[in-house]
């Protein structure tokens, strides 16, 4: 689950939560059900900000260190690789050969 999605579940919840009245008896209470989305929003909100890749203890755990010194070196940032196909002339079909 992304950012996006841990706030919407939280606006949903707190809607369900807060603004909506039930009259009469459901089977399922929408304030109860408001609340869980709001936690698990909430749970979801930390988890993602705790496993993100560029900030969180999964970061600070990937130190390398440079040769020659003790200072940890930073890891510079991943490059795409592009690669250029070329083109090759096919083989001469059956038939004389060239000239």
């Amino acid at each position: 689950m992304g950012i996006g999605v841990s706030l919407i579940l939280i606006a949903v919840g707190l809607i369900l939560a807060l603004a909506v009245h039930p009259s009469g008896s459901h089977p399922v209470d929408p304030n109860t059900a408001g609340w869980i989305l709001v936690v698990v929003g909430f749970i979801a909100l930390i988890l993602d900000l705790l496993l993100w890749e560029s900030w969180g203890p999964g970061y600070l755990r990937r130190t390398t260190y440079a040769e020659g010194g003790g200072y940890p070196a930073r890891r510079a940032p991943r490059r795409r690789t592009v690669i250029d196909e070329v083109e090759e002339t096919p083989p001469p079909g059956p038939g004389p050969p060239p000239p």
